[in-house]
């Protein structure tokens, strides 16, 4: 099965972000093991775990593949494609598009500890070369 990159044209909600976490972490996996490793913790059940999973299917976040009368369920898109998009989309709707207005709100908001510090002024440093 191939991998899509882009993110899907539908927002994922955070409970289908949830399964999609669950499936990148390993995968594929029948309803039966996603709910396995999220029911519990959730307060969810298997009727929750397969609508949940027929939305991502749906939105094209997820591909099945049949496994005698069960599927398996993959991620057809790539979770830092994923999180890319929904950072772009989030200082687009927030800050104009800008990242500086972000940074400067957390950093008012005490947001910022000393490591994230040094690791934005890396990550300036690397695309300065």
């Amino acid at each position: 099965m191939a991998k899509r990159k882009e993110a899907p044209g539908e927002r994922i909600s955070d409970a289908e972000y949830a399964v999609m976490e669950v499936l990148w972490e390993k995968s594929p996996l029948t309803a039966a093991d996603v709910c396995d490793k999220i029911c519990a913790e959730r307060d969810w059940s298997m009727p929750t775990v397969k609508t949940l999973l027929s939305r991502l299917v749906a939105k094209e976040a997820v591909g099945t593949e049949p496994l005698g009368r069960k599927f398996l369920y993959s991620p057809l898109i790539e979770r830092a494609d994923y999180v890319g998009g929904e950072s772009l989309r989030l200082v687009d709707r927030l800050f104009g598009g800008r990242a500086a207005p972000l940074f400067a709100q957390l950093a008012e908001n005490e947001a910022l500890s000393e490591r994230d510090l040094e690791e934005i002024e890396a990550l300036l440093r690397e695309m300065r070369k």
